[in-house]
């Protein structure tokens, strides 16, 4: 039977790198530690974005050597050009000390529906047949037709949203979809920025909508016996559509935790129940605006 570990991958977003020491440690110190509990566990993935090009110079510092994951990076934004895109990918291969990566990835589709969209997946094509990348991908949120996307552009990697309180994009069909185009599916945003985790009575003013439902949801996991964190890794890994399961943590204890979770055999629980459609708490980018 394949171990539910070999789905999950790491997201270094929520590493503390350009920010000061946390609760006294160094946060270099402190993401050399993740690292290596991350190689030790054999975790496939580690998805690098949304870093400065100092963090970026860190992770390649303290990245266990020789490296044991299929690293993904992301593209800056094309205002540019295709030949600066290209550069900044470039320096940032160089800064982790790697000769290339697995995927190089558009961190927003609508970047391929600007005006040097088509020139940016040109360009990464081209990098691609160079050798400096294995894959190219985009990242994408529901709302931005996903599989319109992939049969435009046909991507090797598609990074998006599913979780067991926003399960959309597998309701309607879209992750199988995907699937079937021969396309790897990365899950991110399982835990849709802690929200599963928040108490009711702690929900900010614009989530009050969807409480209701959130609680409904954390009262069904208690009753089958199981926890948020475990319910949420065994709800995404669960999935046949998910290649990779991305998870963000902050710390070595949190990625303990969240291996320690995703070793036990899922909960017996009824996901369906546990969908919301509350648009607002579904997307984090409306969060700011509410």
């Amino acid at each position: 039977m394949t171990s539910p570990l070999s789905k999950l991958g790491l997201g270094s977003a929520q590493f503390a790198l350009d920010q000061a020491a946390v609760r006294g440690r160094n946060p270099v110190a402190e993401t050399r530690d993740i690292l290596d509990i991350a190689a030790r566990t054999r975790l496939a993935v580690f998805d690098v974005a949304g870093h400065s090009p100092n963090a970026e110079a860190a992770l390649g510092e303290v990245l266990p050597r020789p490296n044991p994951f299929r690293i993904s990076i992301s593209t800056v934004r094309p205002d540019r050009g295709p030949d600066h895109v290209e550069a900044e990918a470039r320096a940032a291969i160089r800064r982790l000390g790697v000769d290339q990566v697995d995927a190089i990835l558009v961190p927003a589709a609508a970047d391929l529906f600007g005006p040097y969209g088509l020139a940016l997946w040109d360009r990464l094509k081209a990098l691609k047949d160079q050798g400096l990348t294995r894959k190219i991908g985009v990242s994408v949120f529901a709302s931005d037709d996903p599989l319109g996307v992939a049969r435009r552009f046909r991507p090797d990697i598609v990074q998006a949203p599913a979780s067991l309180l926003d399960q959309r994009l597998l309701i309607d069909g879209t992750l199988a979809a995907l699937t079937g185009l021969g396309i790897e599916v990365h899950l991110r945003s399982i835990f849709l920025n802690g929200l599963l985790f928040l108490p009711a009575d702690r929900a900010p003013n614009h989530l009050k909508q969807a409480a209701s439902r959130i609680s409904r949801a954390r009262r069904l996991i208690a009753e089958g016996r199981s926890d948020p964190l475990q319910a949420a890794l065994g709800f995404a890994l669960s999935r046949q559509e998910a290649a990779t399961v991305l998870v963000g943590v902050t710390s070595a204890a949190e990625l303990s935790a969240v291996i320690a979770a995703a070793s036990t055999p899922p909960p017996d629980l009824d996901w369906d129940e546990m969908a919301i459609d509350d648009p607002v708490a579904l997307d984090p980018r409306a969060w700011a605006a509410a």
